[in-house]
């Protein structure tokens, strides 16, 4: 029986660095998890949780699309986390668009090169 948890991974080729930066755009609490094969961490994001691993293959070169599930995150205040994620080296992958109705969407790239999402509710976006 479903009951709607989700668990998200963020693949990393620099795991301490994807944890600062992770951890200072969100706030999110990091665990190290010990005795296993490979480096992992488990995320606290005060909502869903996650964990942060060593990337495990190659990445595709850039612009070429991703080879993982892409996530988009709900904040309060789009603009301020966007600084946060500039300040702390990310990139922006996709302005920051309306969607009519909804929200404030845009995209960006971590340190890592992974794409991420992150969106502000506001049912007056775009309309």
């Amino acid at each position: 029986m479903s009951h709607g948890y989700i668990f998200f991974e963020i693949q990393a080729d620099d795991v301490k660095r994807a944890v600062s930066f992770y951890r200072k755009v969100f706030d999110w609490k990091f665990n190290l998890q010990p005795n296993l094969p490979i480096e992992y961490w488990d995320i606290e994001t005060g909502g869903s949780r996650g964990g942060l691993l060593q990337r495990p293959a190659k990445t595709p070169p850039p612009e070429h699309g991703t080879n993982a599930f892409v996530c988009s995150l709900e904040v309060e205040n789009f603009d301020e986390i966007a600084e946060k994620i500039m300040k702390g080296g990310g990139q922006v992958a996709l302005e920051k668009f309306p969607v009519p109705g909804r929200c404030w969407q845009g995209y960006f790239i971590d340190t890592e090169g992974n794409t991420f999402g992150i969106f502000e509710v506001d049912e007056k976006a775009g309309v």
